[in-house]
């Protein structure tokens, strides 16, 4: 069940992000490639998994969309509306997949759990 909510909260997010983003002037066709610039944020995990998790979770917690639409609202500027628009639908979208914010420990470590093809042998042990 909780599994289950976490998704729907994913899909309810990245709906509300394209809503942003479309209602601030964006281009539909244009979201479809947008939505996958958030991810350029995993550049980091070149430099290992500690800065790889803190330019990846900077790039994917819902603060940054929040902060983007709340700037965006308040400076009257629709290009930081549609920035959070994409953000929010990519974080939402992630989120619906199973994908979380990562511990340094891992790429797999995520707060929703691990994930990947050792998922199962580390479901005993819990992510700290």
């Amino acid at each position: 069940m909780v599994r289950w909510l976490l998704r729907a909260e994913g899909v309810a997010v990245s709906a509300l992000g394209a809503a942003l983003y479309a209602g601030a002037g964006g281009e539909l066709l244009l979201l479809i490639p947008l939505l996958f610039v958030p991810d350029l944020s995993m550049l980091g995990y070149l430099g290992g998994p500690r800065l790889g998790a803190v330019t990846y979770n900077l790039g994917h917690s819902i603060v940054l969309p929040v902060v983007l639409a709340l700037a965006g609202w308040w400076l009257g500027q629709p290009l930081l509306l549609m920035a959070a628009g994409v953000t929010g639908a990519h974080i939402g979208m992630d989120r619906a997949l199973g994908y979380g914010l990562k511990y340094p420990t891992s790429f797999q470590d995520t707060h929703l759990g691990r994930i990947g093809k050792r998922r199962d042998e580390a479901a005993a042990r819990p992510v700290a």
